[in-house]
């Protein structure tokens, strides 16, 4: 009985809509993701599972980076459907993230289901000289 439970708080957390998507029809899938800080930087690794990079869109802008695709499960032929616990269609995640993060140099790559990217952590406020120029 109380693995019934588990599923159920489970397939509802994997079916809750993105908030912030609500041009879309139909539901927005999250991806499960682990965050692993590295001495080089944060390495991000997203479960995506029938995912190729022809159908996977990162997008860095104003600080956010946000994952975003869709996935379509093809059924075997000669076989009827018995159980079903992976959400296939529209994905989406979004992270803030912060100033320490070097945004030029961050890395994709996506494996077997697993999107890897690779962000590394900047060395240390960056110093610029700024020219003057005079105005006649």
């Amino acid at each position: 009985m109380s693995d019934e439970r588990e599923f159920a708080v489970e397939k509802e957390e994997m079916e809750t809509p993105v908030g912030v998507e609500t041009t879309r029809t139909g539901r927005t899938y999250v991806p499960r993701i682990d965050i692993i800080e590295r001495n080089d930087g944060i390495q991000l690794l997203a479960d995506l599972p029938g995912v190729d990079e022809n159908s996977l869109d990162i997008v860095l802008e104003n600080d956010q980076l946000t994952i975003q695709g869709f996935v379509e499960w093809e059924r075997p032929s000669g076989y009827d459907l018995a159980h079903v616990e992976y959400g296939v269609g529209n994905f989406r995640r979004a992270f803030k993230l912060s100033d320490q993060v070097d945004q030029n140099g961050i890395t994709a790559t996506i494996k077997h289901g697993v999107l890897q990217l690779h962000m590394p952590v900047s060395s240390g406020p960056k110093t610029r000289k700024i020219a003057v120029q005079a105005v006649a």
